[in-house]
């Protein structure tokens, strides 16, 4: 993830973006762009066919770049270390379940973007009840993210996913 600025520097990302796939569901976790790196954000997000971004941060750059290529944004800021407000469990899997269960996007294997500050905590929490709500188990979508994104989630994080209770009604969820 390197691009040429006008100086003829090399411009590398302090974090690269990791994509946590699981069955049919696909998620780009990454840390916060600024204005002066969007556009390297915005290539990523474009190979990797994102067609929503999620910020759980307080923005760090303006939306409309990312909109202008036909991505939508959504800014659900909670506070940094916690586990997210019920409001956003539930705004963030009403986004997934359109995204990935709709049939709207099947000709292409659509993605999430989705980032807080470093994308290690806020973010991946989302991705594994994500995870969780796709069927797997919550220990198991916390050790599926770290090994794609290290250091992922804090201790108060991992005990709000070892409790989660999946909300879905399909066959694949684990109900603990």
């Amino acid at each position: 993830m390197k691009k040429q600025n006008m100086f003829n520097q090399n411009i590398t990302l302090p974090n690269p973006p990791s994509l946590v796939e699981y069955k049919s569901i696909r998620f780009l976790i990454m840390d916060a762009p600024s204005t002066s790196n969007l556009d390297i954000y915005i290539q990523e997000m474009k190979k990797h066919n994102v067609t929503d971004l999620v910020r759980v941060c307080e923005p760090t750059y303006p939306k409309e770049p990312v909109e202008a290529n036909n991505i939508h944004v959504y800014d659900w800021p909670f506070n940094d270390g916690d586990p997210p407000p019920t409001i956003i469990v539930k705004q963030w899997k009403e986004l997934v379940n359109k995204v990935f269960k709709s049939g709207e996007n099947s000709e292409k294997k659509s993605c999430i973007a989705i980032h807080c500050v470093a994308g290690l905590g806020r973010a991946p929490v989302l991705v594994a009840i994500a995870l969780i709500e796709e069927g797997m188990n919550p220990l198991d979508s916390v050790s599926y993210i770290r090994e794609r994104r290290r250091g992922a989630i804090n201790n108060k994080q991992l005990k709000y996913i070892e409790n989660y209770k999946c909300k879905s009604k399909k066959k694949g969820c684990i109900i603990l």
